[in-house]
């Protein structure tokens, strides 16, 4: 699949980029996406969600009623979780929601999603932006030539950069990642994935291994 290249202003370079098929191209597997953005949501769960049992809750343990004949549940004492205020049975505990996943099935997870921003022609590739001064609005008037500024965008860098950071971060629809760090979920949630000239070695090299 060959792609061109345009600049930040949205006009071709006359260079062309050939995305590879055994990553852009592959036939997407949808259980391994599911799986993948289960994980990644699931990681990002604090799990230090409590709620206070009987035993926790502050009360007098004096026996209220008797426990036959008055017509009613057995509730004992205050902290009953049949009463108003009382403790919650069986309520949340703190716990951890990660689980393991197969590097393979993370792989390929990401190649599916690839795979379907390549289908619906939603990947843009710019040659690698240089600047030394962070401006946000070169950055949205980008977005604007390009048709994308109503859209949400992945802007995939080969290599850290804190000017191009620093340009996006108060764009709303923009999200600025490594491609080291690229993942399903990210992909996904984008409507546009927007790839640096230089990346594109990065993220080919990435899936070779």
């Amino acid at each position: 699949m060959e792609l061109n290249v345009l600049n930040t202003k949205g006009t071709n370079t006359g260079r062309k980029v050939t995305l590879s098929d055994a990553i852009f191209n592959v036939k997407p597997n949808d259980h391994a996406i599911y799986l993948d953005v289960k994980q990644y949501m699931a990681n990002r769960r604090q799990g230090t969600h409590k709620s206070k049992e009987r035993s926790e809750v502050s009360g007098s343990t004096r026996k209220l009623i008797r426990q036959k004949g008055g017509g009613g549940a057995r509730r004992g004492d205050i902290n009953s979780p049949v009463l108003i205020g009382g403790g919650r049975a069986f309520g949340p505990k703190p716990r951890d929601y990660s689980f393991k996943l197969n590097k393979k099935v993370k792989s390929l997870a990401r190649k599916s999603a690839l795979a379907y921003k390549a289908k619906e022609n939603a990947i843009i590739v710019i040659e690698d932006i240089q600047g030394d001064i962070p401006k946000t609005k070169e950055f949205a008037n980008m977005a604007k030539i390009m048709q994308l500024e109503r859209k949400k965008i992945l802007l995939v860098l080969a290599e850290n950069n804190k000017t191009i950071y620093l340009s996006a971060r108060n764009l709303k629809n923009v999200n600025v990642v490594v491609a080291s760090d690229i993942n399903t979920y990210k992909i996904l949630e984008a409507a546009n994935l927007i790839l640096t000239e230089s990346s594109v070695d990065v993220v080919e090299n990435l899936f070779k291994r």
